[in-house]
């Protein structure tokens, strides 16, 4: 049984390469305690009487959901803010909704486009903010991917993570969790859809500490050779509807399918962030196939978003 202690309450949870190797660790312990106990219906109301405001500038399923019932089974209370519903949506400044909102609830979530809001919020709002998605990261997602892989293999540091697809916030995250459990992460891309390279240089720095190895090429199949768990994404991110048809051109070798999949591992497990465009990034017969563990991914999404909430607020 892990005690959840006061070590991190008060901090934000933006990007993954704000913590430590062991701060991560322990979050993604946190997590799989959680998770044991809500699956033997033992109450962990380790939020009670407390709020979350969660800001969705941008739709989701799995983040919503998960924070919604996840401060529920927490104790606390989880508040959907849309645009429509707060004055951003109006023009109000990132800076005065952060310092209203600081006042009235003890946590906020954001999922939005610019990066920058989310440290606006952090800045001015005086309590922990958790980055739900911005077009730059996505490490709440991460957390999860994570969970899943140490779920399902035992172990992290020395595994081969290989992503195929575009170099996008996910792609972003998952180099800087590589960096901190000692997980090697190869990004397979096409040429000029690469991850960002200061993100890069980041994370190969980031990962001086624990010896994983991160790096980029534009070959698919040379990235799976030897990999441990293949992961995509869709190729055009939400808000980059309009890039879809050229990307579809310019990623057609880089589909998940079964092909791909014999150059793995033989018991290489597939993950995917969803939602998923079946027939482009993925095959059904990969998604819906033995080794897939996209189902348990989305899972664990609940459970690592309890955690970090648990652990911050």
């Amino acid at each position: 049984m892990i005690e959840i202690n006061d070590s991190l309450k008060g901090r934000s949870f933006i990007s993954i390469r704000d913590f430590s190797c062991a701060e991560i660790e322990y979050i993604l312990r946190v997590g799989a305690e959680l998770k044991k106990k809500q699956k033997k219906g033992i109450p962990h109301p380790y939020l009670a009487g407390k709020t979350l405001g969660m800001i969705f500038q941008k739709s989701s399923t799995r983040t919503r959901v998960a924070f919604e019932v996840g401060m529920y089974q927490l104790g606390g209370h989880a508040l959907f803010l849309s645009p429509r519903d707060i004055q951003v949506g109006r023009g109000e400044t990132i800076k005065d909704t952060a310092q209203v909102l600081g006042r009235m609830v003890d946590g906020i979530m954001i999922r939005t486009f610019d990066h920058q809001e989310v440290i606006e919020l952090a800045r001015w709002s005086g309590i922990p903010v958790i980055n739900g998605l911005t077009d730059l990261l996505h490490p709440t997602q991460v957390i999860g991917d994570l969970m899943t892989i140490k779920e399902h293999k035992g172990e992290l540091k020395g595994l081969k993570l290989a992503y195929v697809g575009d170099g996008n916030n996910v792609a972003h995250s998952l180099l800087f969790g590589g960096a901190k459990v000692g997980m090697d992460v190869v990004i397979a891309s096409p040429k000029g859809f690469g991850p960002d390279e200061e993100i890069l240089k980041m994370a190969v720095k980031g990962a001086e500490e624990t010896g994983a190895k991160l790096w980029t090429l534009e070959d698919p199949e040379e990235a799976v050779q030897d990999a441990d768990i293949i992961y995509t994404d869709v190729w055009a991110s939400m808000g980059q509807e309009e890039e879809a048809e050229e990307k579809e051109k310019k990623f057609s070798r880089y589909q998940i399918n079964q092909e791909l999949l014999k150059k793995a591992k033989a018991d290489a497990i597939v993950l995917h962030c969803l939602p998923a465009k079946r027939g482009k990034e993925i095959t059904d017969e990969v998604m819906d196939g033995p080794q897939s563990r996209v189902f348990d991914e989305a899972e664990n999404r609940l459970h690592a978003h309890k955690a970090i909430m648990a652990v911050l607020m």
